[in-house]
């Protein structure tokens, strides 16, 4: 089996790291984000053999006797989807505890393979994490993005960018899934998000959870596409259903282990005691959000409260994407306090690093505009490096004291 990817994946120098010193390296992320083609890249090069667990035989044959099978491994091998076959953990440990050679094992997971205990108990301390996303708009453009590094260091230079206008409703709608954004048309790429949303709950969520209202977590995923970028209220997704919020809230948790949704934590200060404390729903792909909700781009366009949060929630998972190869590790949180004043994003790199991102469809940007990140500056004290307002507009500009205004495409174009 053998796959080229159609599209640089800025994970990979991450992956051939962890590689090198590593016994065991998961790559986790939603289905078809581009896992299996990454990890059969990098498998070619280095002589991996490959073993799907999507195939049903193998996976019966390996829960009868998984020492067996992986006594039976080859030098270096690939193990595909291991969310189906968790009995196997245990195993891998052993084998690695008797033959810790970097390298030996990478593993795919579509599952949040990181909540299953076995995982917890087995391969801690052997076992090193890439995270892949579905594509981000820097990888698209085939040019890395400096924005992270510009965010923290406050180094936003001035000068003019073109508008995106309707460019970016066409961008949110397409999502960033290799295999949708392969199709002709927009009509198709929609046909393909609808169908994909359909097999992961039929398959990867029934393997994860023996639940009986599988019909309902389309219902409640599209709901909650709706509600992207707002606070996480379960009692008004529990409302159109006959089941109670805690049925809801499991339901939310297994869409989260899908990597269909992901929660936004709020940020945390002892400096400030008026926060809200409550996190914030963000699905997971805005494509996957504009197929549920029947937008295409134009309509997006014109739809502008919905343009809004889902332009947010397209922001959050550029910054995340790019997150997944920076050289640090950097946490994502929002910040709101109890006299609304709020920061769609905020990160932190390290222990001692905070920037704030606002987003807004608007072209203009006023100093108003900047009201919640200097609450966010002032409660972070000399950790903050800078606020950025990102918008769709032509002029980055600073606003003084480590504020900027910042067009959007320069998200994935700095260089």
């Amino acid at each position: 089996m053998t796959a080229t990817p159609l599209y640089p994946r800025f994970a990979e120098a991450r992956l051939a790291e962890a590689l090198a010193d590593t016994p065991v390296v998961l790559i986790h992320g939603p289905r078809q984000c581009g896992k299996t083609t990454l990890a059969l890249h990098l498998g070619e090069q280095r002589n991996y053999a490959y073993f799907s667990f999507d195939d049903d035989v193998l996976s019966a044959a390996v829960r009868a006797d998984p020492a067996g099978f992986v006594g039976d491994l080859p030098e270096r091998t690939i193990l595909d989807e291991i969310q189906r076959v968790p009995e196997l953990f245990t195993a891998i440990k052993t084998s690695v505890d008797r033959r810790r050679t970097p390298g030996r094992f990478i593993l795919t997971g579509s599952a949040n393979v990181l909540l299953l205990p076995r995982l917890g108990d087995s391969l801690a301390g052997r076992m090193a994490i890439v995270r892949l996303h579905p594509l981000a708009q820097c990888e698209l453009a085939a040019r890395p993005s400096r924005f992270l590094d510009r965010l923290f260091d406050a180094s936003f230079k001035t000068g003019s960018s073109e508008r995106l206008g309707p460019e970016l409703a066409e961008r949110i709608a397409a999502g960033g899934y290799p295999a949708a954004l392969a199709r002709a048309t927009p009509r198709r790429r929609s046909a393909w998000y609808r169908d994909y949303i359909e097999t992961l709950v039929q398959r990867d969520v029934r393997d994860l959870a023996r639940i009986s209202a599988l019909d309902a977590l389309p219902r409640l995923l599209t709901l909650a596409a709706g509600q992207t970028a707002r606070l996480l209220n379960v009692s008004d997704l529990a409302g159109p259903f006959q089941v109670s919020r805690p049925t809801i809230r499991d339901y939310i948790t297994l869409l989260e282990r899908v990597f269909l949704l992901e929660p936004l934590p709020p940020w945390h200060s002892n400096r400030l005691s008026r926060l809200i404390k409550t996190p914030k729903l963000h699905i997971g792909d805005t494509g996957v959000a504009c197929a549920l909700l029947g937008l295409d781009a134009q309509a997006l366009w014109r739809d502008r409260p919905t343009l809004g949060q889902l332009l947010e929630t397209f922001v959050l998972q550029e910054l995340r994407r790019q997150a997944g190869w920076h050289e640090a590790a950097i946490g994502f949180h929002h910040f709101r306090d109890k006299d609304g004043a709020e920061v769609d994003i905020v990160l932190e790199r390290g222990a001692h690093e905070v920037a704030g991102v606002e987003v807004k469809a608007a072209a203009t940007v006023t100093a108003a505009d900047f009201r919640g990140l200097r609450k966010l500056r002032e409660a972070a004290g000399k950790r903050f490096t800078s606020g950025v307002v990102l918008y769709d507009g032509e002029s980055c500009a600073s606003f003084g004291d480590g504020f900027y205004a910042v067009p959007l495409r320069r998200l994935w174009e700095t260089s």
